[in-house]
């Protein structure tokens, strides 16, 4: 931030400050001085090698006005000089800092805040240039503010009086006013692109601010906020009904010379109304607006304590970009659990309906696929498929989809879609293979050698099936482009090619291991393996250009059957559980045991249950 333009009565600067400053008297300075180092909680101190005020960045813009062209040589000295009788801090809700000093004629009132507010304190001014006290021009003033704030400049005043005696500060009134300032804090490079794609992620960016509303509403429309929407300052705010907030709050953007209680209301209503809320803040009142919202952001640079502690999210650069990049990111993060989880379950269902079908059809109760291999397809779909299919980077094509609601379920019915489909192609493919593979391949099953060569090809095509099925797995939705942005994701090509490098190892290498064939497969094997499992793939096409709605019913009709077999299933495997606890218990009372030992059990059977680390988030 920095003093840019500035209005002292009939002396005034726009962009020739060290002019105006050679310009005044020594009294005029110091004066001026005195208001803007003792109303400042900021210091100096060393930062990156140099020495630099550190503080409020407004209060660091006007002190380093102060030294720059005022003649401040030291800040400490500056405060050690002057006998302070109190200071009165800023106040959120006031808009202004107070401090009394003594002085050889009495005490000095020194205020400093926002230039409207305490514009109201001011009969009178001072004309600098001579030092004279003057009637107020509270028109040209008021103008001269509009004017600053017009050009998302934050306008501060700076207004003094003399008393003989300690002034109350309860009744401040009849004061002077030296001059009003304005400060630019230019919009980072990067923000209002920030604030459109957020807008593209549906997610609409309101700004809460102190500055008055004619600063706030030319910022906001820097930034691409305030477009055909609503700005008001706290008090009028304040005053609306629950109904009036309900009909004003979806149309607010911007909220002007506000109060941190302002701040936490809106969030509170947002939230009432449905809204999912994230507040951004750095000061210690800012505490309970980060409390209340869904997600905190605090400043990492600039932010207190307090904040941080208060938030879930700290943004160590301070920057608002980096909000849409957390938002890209916990989007990536969401898709991945999901297409990890369409993964493993399409491969559960698969491989438990192969067990327990080939199980009870074989003699000796064998499954198609043996424990060591399932040991092997289970390594696939624990690890090396939740490593390729968590590590697709977020893409700005992220932001075109709409916020999902806190209600959608964590399958999706596009995924369930992609679920049943694919296990209905897996369990299709294998089961006519392990029946009929004998016959449609030419081998004599009848033999030993003929039956471990159909099932090391059955356990080739699964394991390639898989493999297939991770690129399925990458979408989501119903488009069709499995491929896109795969070349950018080494860690995918990489895990993918070293599944691949181990299924070959193994079929050539382990039969010992796996019971598969000792001659491996040859080349016609290895194509009949590739080409039957790459069916996945177009078969996810026909599962895609099936109609969402169409499956929707499918569920709808099918579902409730199972679900009631399945709420009985479990009251009876309760029942029937229940009977060994109550045998059990009878067991330890009938037992030998002295009185000391009954009565423990007695103790410990009657003592509630303790979960130990069950915690719950929601980020």
């Amino acid at each position: 931030m920095t003093v840019v333009t500035g209005c002292f009565g009939a002396s005034s600067f726009t962009s020739d400050v060290s002019s105006w400053g050679s310009s005044l008297s020594e009294d005029m300075k110091k004066l001026i001085v005195q208001s803007v180092t003792i109303n400042s909680t900021a210091f100096e101190g060393d930062q990156d090698g140099a020495l630099t005020f550190i503080g409020a960045k407004t209060e660091t813009a006007l002190l380093q006005l102060a030294k720059d062209h005022l003649g401040m040589q030291s800040l400490a000295e500056t405060r050690a000089n002057e006998d302070t009788v109190l200071i009165e801090p800023f106040d959120s809700i006031k808009k202004y800092m107070v401090a009394v000093i003594k002085v050889p004629s009495g005490y000095r009132l020194l205020i400093k805040g926002a230039s409207e507010i305490v514009l109201e304190f001011c009969t009178t001014h001072m004309n600098v240039p001579t030092g004279d006290i003057e009637p107020l021009d509270r028109k040209a003033t008021e103008d001269a503010i509009a004017a600053f704030a017009g050009k998302s400049l934050r306008t501060i005043g700076i207004v003094y009086k003399d008393f003989q005696e300690i002034p109350d500060l309860e009744s401040l009134n009849d004061l002077t006013l030296l001059g009003v300032v304005g400060i630019q804090d230019p919009v980072r490079p990067g923000v209002p692109a920030a604030v459109k794609n957020a807008l593209r992620a549906g997610v609409r960016t309101r700004m809460v601010t102190g500055d008055n509303i004619l600063t706030a509403r030319a910022i906001a429309t820097e930034c691409g906020i305030f477009t055909d929407g609503i700005a008001m300052e706290g008090p009028e705010f304040r005053r609306l009904s629950e109904e009036e907030l309900d009909r004003t709050i979806p149309r607010l953007q911007v909220l002007a010379r506000s109060s941190p209680e302002d701040k936490r209301i809106l969030v509170t209503r947002l939230k009432a109304l449905g809204e999912t809320v994230a507040v951004t803040g750095d000061g210690t009142n800012d505490a309970p607006a980060l409390k209340a919202a869904d997600v905190g952001f605090s400043m990492g640079v600039s932010g207190t304590e307090v904040a941080k502690e208060a938030s879930e999210i700290i943004l160590m650069d301070d920057n608002f970009t980096s909000i849409v990049t957390a938002l890209k990111w916990g989007r990536a993060v969401n898709d991945a659990v999901q297409k990890f989880l369409q993964f493993q379950i399409t491969v559960n269902i698969t491989a438990v309906l192969l067990a327990f079908i080939t199980s009870m059809y074989n003699e000796d109760m064998e499954p198609v696929l043996k424990a060591v291999q399932l040991l092997w397809i289970n390594l696939i779909m624990d690890t090396m498929a939740a490593l390729a299919l968590a590590t697709d980077p977020p893409t700005d094509a992220i932001l075109d989809r709409p916020p999902q609601p806190k209600s959608a379920p964590l399958i999706t019915m596009n995924m369930w879609k992609m679920i049943i489909g694919q296990s209905i192609f897996q369990l299709a493919v294998i089961l006519v293979l392990y029946f009929a593979g004998g016959a449609i391949l030419n081998y004599d099953v009848s033999i030993a050698s003929g039956k471990l060569q159909l099932d090391t090809i059955i356990f080739n095509i699964f394991v390639w099936m898989q493999i297939f099925n991770e690129l399925n797995c990458r979408r989501l939705d119903n488009k069709l482009n499995v491929f896109v942005g795969v070349h950018r994701n080494w860690f995918f090509i990489a895990i993918n090619a070293i599944m691949i490098g181990l299924q070959i190892a193994i079929v050539f290498v382990g039969d010992t291991v796996f019971d598969i064939d000792p001659d491996g497969l040859d080349g016609p094997q290895w194509a009949i393996s590739i080409l039957v499992a790459a069916f996945s793939l177009p078969w996810g096409v026909v599962v895609r250009f099936f109609p969402d709605e169409w499956f929707s019913w499918c569920v709808y009709l099918v579902a409730p059957p199972f679900v009631v077999c399945y709420r009985y299933m479990a009251k009876g495997f309760r029942w029937f559980g229940g009977l060994f606890k109550r045998s059990g218990k009878e067991l330890i009372v009938e037992g030998d045991n002295s009185g000391q030992d009954t009565a423990k059990d007695e103790k410990m059977a009657a003592a509630p249950p303790i979960f130990v680390g069950m915690q719950t988030e929601k980020v």
